[in-house]
């Protein structure tokens, strides 16, 4: 059995370095600008840790951070590029001392020697388990911000636990015993999106039947999360600014301010400093909501936490003791899978397995990975799944499948659990794909796949 355990601190190497503008540029900057593992933006914006005076330089151009292979250079889409040695480059990473140059600015990169930095022993924060140095780093990061009233901004793919994150801040907070309210900017339609930022009076336009209230007024005294916030429509993005900068609200309809206490964390699986330079958000708003930026690595840069992961899913299930059953096979089929859906991925094949298993068999894990790879399934962001539709629920109609052959009852199964789920899905969304392929982390195509394999009708999407 692979040891799902957490041992003491690891140390490793991180390889920085430091730049500043060369002397054909010294009239436009200071010194040198140390490269730590904190990201330093380079770009227009009075917001940027390095700002230069080029109009060829965009809003946000270019990030740096040190890393252990060395300090990675991402260009962020920027229009003029970014050059090292004459050649436009999208990510790289220094080693040795070299110029670069941005729109018409030049830039000096020296090295550093390398840094031995202590990763803590932390090996949870709230919900969230991990053995992986990177993710213990992110813990001892969020355990010290937790406590303040910094606005954090969480990135990371689908299914990497990025709401999980904002409810430990929330509950490591002082804040922790007000409330916690999500907002999904993803799922609101345009044309009402001040109205469900901010509230709106009744009769202040068609349809205002009701009085209703500011999620922000929701959370007053908490924390209000603002999932999916690349999605949020580019004319509304001003009024949150200010509502961010205020402190305090005014509904559609309504005649007067009222002030509002609450911590703003937000989530993206955008890369927002892009859509910046897109021209698809703001960039007073990017460095508004990211005063503190936590990247979530996927789950195929961090396998060495899947037996950690899969001893708390178990026990979440209710039965740790249950990991006893999980064979190192099992576990090493599961670190050698890419995880396009992430720890939802995880959670979900854990879960179906361990109700498929009967008592005292084998939980094998990487036996569901195929079918239900593009299904996970999210608390916060999935319809409720029917009785019999998967995880412990499934249990109650295994009484029927007695006598038959294993391969053909677990085809059965999970034809159920598809139908059953994108129904669901289906119903939630009012069939609408995209709505429906955001929900469940899948591209369009495969949702549509498996609405004609089960014959649940959907509406015709906008492109």
């Amino acid at each position: 059995m692979l040891d799902a355990t957490v041992g003491t601190k690891n140390r490793v190497e991180v390889r920085g370095g430091r730049i500043r503008l060369t002397k054909s540029s010294a009239a436009r900057g200071g010194g040198w600008i140390e490269i730590g593992t904190d990201p330093v933006i380079v770009g227009r914006n009075a917001a940027c840790q390095l700002v230069l005076d080029d109009a060829k330089v965009s809003a946000v151009h270019a990030e740096f951070v040190a890393t252990e292979q060395g300090v990675r250079v991402r260009d962020l889409d920027s229009r003029n590029g970014t050059f090292v040695g004459g050649v436009r480059v999208g990510d790289i990473y220094l080693l040795t001392s070299t110029k670069l140059r941005l729109g018409e600015t030049e830039i000096q990169f020296e090295p550093l020697r390398p840094e031995r930095i202590t990763v803590s022993a932390i090996p949870s924060f709230g919900p969230l388990v991990a053995s992986s140095p990177g993710m213990r780093a992110i813990f001892e990061r969020l355990s010290k911000m937790a406590p303040t009233d910094l606005t954090v901004l969480i990135t990371g793919e689908t299914g990497t636990g990025k709401e999980l994150v904002a409810q430990a801040l929330h509950l490591a907070s002082a804040r922790s015993k007000k409330p916690f309210v999500v907002v999904d900017c993803g799922s609101i339609p345009p044309t009402l999106a001040e109205a469900t930022l901010f509230g709106h009076e009744r009769g202040a336009f068609t349809g205002a039947v009701d009085k209703r209230l500011s999620p922000f007024i929701e959370a007053d005294g908490g924390t209000i999360f603002l999932d999916e916030l690349g999605e949020l429509p580019l004319e509304v993005q001003p009024k949150l600014l200010r509502a961010l900068a205020e402190r305090r609200i005014k509904s559609v309809g309504g005649s007067s301010y009222r002030e509002v206490d609450v911590r703003v964390l937000a989530a993206t699986r955008r890369d927002l400093v892009r859509a910046v330079n897109g021209g698809n958000f703001r960039s007073d708003l990017y460095f508004r909501v990211a005063q503190i930026k936590i990247e979530l690595p996927a789950l195929r840069q961090r396998v060495e936490d899947i037996p950690v992961l899969v001893r708390r899913m178990l026990k979440d299930l209710g039965d740790e003791s249950a990991y006893e059953r999980v064979s190192n096979m099992t576990l090493e089929r599961l670190m050698r899978h890419d995880w396009p859906g992430n720890v939802r991925e995880l959670r979900n094949a854990v879960a179906v397995a361990f109700a498929l298993a009967a008592e005292g068999e084998e939980i094998d894990i990487a036996a569901h990975l195929g079918a239900l790879t593009e299904t996970p399934v999210h608390p916060s962001s999935s319809p409720s799944i029917p009785p019999g539709a998967g995880g412990g629920a499934a249990s109650s109609s295994f009484a029927s499948m007695k006598g038959r052959q294993f391969q053909e009852a677990k085809r059965d199964v999970l034809a159920r659990f598809e139908r059953d789920y994108f129904a669901a899905l289906s119903e939630d969304a009012k069939g609408n794909v995209s709505e429906m392929a955001r929900r469940a982390g899948m591209e369009r195509a495969h949702v549509r796949a498996y609405l004609r394999r089960h014959g649940i009708g959907a509406k015709q999407e906008q492109e």
